[in-house]
């Protein structure tokens, strides 16, 4: 007996060892993969799950087996969105509190520039949890080695440091002032390969991380960020001419189709109305024969380029199923903002346009090696389909932007889902996925994440994520602020009129209606709110010295206009001429109208009156001193008017 009772101890003691690999090895397998795919500049509407006619058929299959989030936001530029998305925190926590910095920001905190140390990204955590992390693909997180995505948690990189450039290997900036520059772990990359396209290399990159350690056991975070569609427009020439004709209807064309493709995917009601076209964008028909041509082919390669994208994502999603990965792997597709309807000459900080007369974008060469053409407004706005402006706004064009989860597990029917959800949603999400904790709980030093994990979302199991606290946003100027359906926003002058507007998003998604005046309670307190995040995160709200110069005419117009229509007033008053009296006298709330919601319906009654009074003092032969003044008042509106109504934005793009 004793025997038997020393060969049964033995048995459960070597038997410890083997359950302890189980239990590892069964935590191991819930491991998911998590593969993140973003895309740069890629509008609302650009791929085939949300409307579009360019085929798409790998990303429509992450959505026929996924969600598709309606309600998803980034940042209005690049490098915000990109440190949120890998930081979970706030851009400004993170470094990247403006990307084009004011003299006001230089040096100080949350406007490094590159990611601070105050932050730490999934890679770095997951690093740590025993996974395999990949980067390929653009950073824009910082430049010199010891700011790269080696030195912050991925093993292996292939990357452009810099913003954008030339998706062919010659390697041409957009703009002298930032360099191309690719790094390889961390170092310089001084030549490319002859056959180098960046979306095809970068995905060549990433299958060769994933090859080499695929029977290593250990679960992989994968970010592949890709430069495409981010201008220059460039793309294979067999592949644009696919498109060829396709989009000679015209850009407001598109955007109706685009619409009605939102309509026949159930992202938006079947009695959702197309707002107007946008004043400060030529109508196709403005255009001349020439002009249209060259737009033509500048979509048919922006087309291309997202035709290439699927295709190259297809590879991707071809060999995790080839390598029985696919089922057991998290799958985030996304675009960083909305469409960029920019030019060229917005790059330029330095009065330098002649660095782009270089470039030959003859109709012959347009979208080819040594071209550098842009999307432009016109198919950005139709691209953004109804949505309100696009890139480097806070407006739901430009930070509204398509994004799909395939959750790992089997695949099941795909879903929509309406939820307001924001970038810095994910990283919370991939750490609950890979059961990993963030190192703030043990290390007050670093700042915690401010997102949400999408889990519940994931499983079905709750329809809205949060209500409170709210999403705030700072971005050169333009201020934001979410919670629950409510929006509120103010864009400096004049991007905007520098006042707060407020939309209820889950009935105005096109921001049409600004609820500001008439549900001021609302506005106050989300006002107070997003004043409460911009202390938390340390916004230095400093205008770019173009942005200042256009505060400040708008400023002296209002104090001018306010002594304007006070001589009026004193000089009505003293010759005692009561009927044009009353007519100045209601020019002053019009110029207090002015600082409200509804500044352009008071502004206008302000110039109407201005005017009857300027009408009745000429019939009444009045002094060219009283007659003048109104003139004078009159025109100051009408340019304080154009200056805040956004119209000068037309001259930009």
């Amino acid at each position: 007996m004793r025997y038997l009772r020393l060969i049964i101890t033995l048995l459960y003691l070597f038997s410890l060892p083997a359950q302890a690999f189980d239990d590892a090895a069964e935590q191991k397998k819930a491991q998911p993969n998590i593969l993140v795919i973003v895309v740069d500049d890629m509008g609302y509407t650009d791929v085939g799950a949300f409307g579009g006619e360019i085929p798409t058929p790998t990303i429509d299959s992450l959505a026929a087996q996924g969600i598709r989030f309606t309600n998803f936001h980034v940042l209005p530029t690049c490098a915000p969105t990109r440190s949120v998305l890998l930081t979970g925190t706030d851009n400004h926590t993170a470094g990247i509190g403006a990307q084009v910095l004011s003299p006001g920001q230089v040096g100080q905190p949350g406007y490094e520039g590159y990611l601070s140390d105050r932050v730490v990204t999934t890679a770095e955590v997951l690093g740590n949890a025993g996974y395999h992390t990949y980067m390929s693909g653009k950073w824009h997180l910082g430049m010199e080695d010891n700011q790269s995505p080696h030195a912050r948690g991925f093993q292996e990189t292939f990357v452009l440091a810099s913003g954008g450039g030339s998706h062919f290997s010659d390697a041409m900036p957009i703009h002298p002032r930032e360099p191309v520059v690719y790094r390889r772990n961390g170092k310089v990359v001084p030549e490319l390969p002859k056959s180098f396209y960046s979306t095809i290399y970068y995905t060549d990159m990433l299958l060769s991380f994933l090859d080499r350690d695929r029977d290593s056991g250990k679960p992989f975070f994968a970010y592949l960020a890709y430069t495409a569609p981010h201008d220059p427009l460039q793309a294979p020439r067999d592949y644009i001419q696919k498109y060829q004709g396709k989009y000679d209807a015209g850009y407001e064309d598109l955007r109706e189709k685009r619409h009605q493709g939102l309509k026949a995917q159930g992202i938006i009601p079947n009695n959702s109305a197309l707002p107007k076209w946008p004043s400060i964008v030529s109508e196709w028909d403005d255009l001349s024969s020439a002009e249209q041509a060259n737009q033509r082919r500048d979509m048919e390669t922006y087309a291309a380029m997202v035709d290439i994208l699927d295709e190259q994502i297809g590879r991707v999603v071809q060999w995790l199923k080839e390598n029985n990965q696919y089922d057991n792997t998290l799958i985030v597709f996304l675009s960083d903002n909305g469409a960029n309807a920019a030019p060229t000459s917005a790059y330029v900080q330095d009065g330098n346009y002649s660095y782009y007369d270089q470039f030959d974008n003859s109709l012959e060469n347009r979208g080819s090696r040594g071209s550098f053409t842009v999307m432009g407004p016109g198919w950005a706005t139709a691209s953004s389909a109804g949505l309100r402006l696009f890139k480097a706004f806070s407006t739901e064009g430009g930070i509204r932007t398509p994004a799909i989860i395939k959750p790992a597990g089997k695949p099941e029917a795909g879903t929509i889902n309406r939820s307001f959800v924001h970038v810095s949603d994910l990283m919370p999400t991939f750490l609950d996925a890979a059961d990993a904790t963030h190192p703030s709980s043990s290390n007050p030093e670093l700042a915690p994440m401010q997102g949400h994990s999408l889990a519940p979302l994931l499983a079905g199991e709750e329809a809205q994520l949060r209500s409170a606290p709210g999403v705030g946003y700072e971005l050169h100027g333009t201020q934001a602020y979410f919670k629950g359906d409510w929006k509120i926003l103010k864009m400096p002058i004049p991007m905007g009129s520098g006042q707060w507007e407020l939309f209820n998003l889950n009935e105005d998604p096109f921001e049409l209606n600004n609820l500001a005046l008439s549900e001021q309670d609302k506005l106050a307190e989300l006002i107070a709110e997003n004043k409460a995040y911009e202390e938390r995160v340390g916004v230095v709200y400093d205008l770019v010295p173009q942005l200042k110069v256009f505060a400040t005419i708008a400023t002296a117009l209002l104090a001018v206009m306010t002594l304007v229509f006070a001589g009026l007033v004193w000089v009505l008053v003293r010759r005692r001429q009561i009927g044009t009296s009353i007519l100045a006298l209601i020019q002053i709330p019009g110029v207090v109208g002015l600082f409200s919601a509804y500044f352009q319906q008071a502004a206008w009654f302000l110039l109407t009156m201005a005017v009857l009074s300027f009408i009745y003092l000429v019939i009444v032969k009045a002094k060219w001193t009283v007659r003048a003044l109104p003139l004078t008042g009159a025109l100051l509106v009408a340019a304080y008017l154009w200056l805040i109504s956004g119209q000068l934005l037309a001259l930009r793009l």
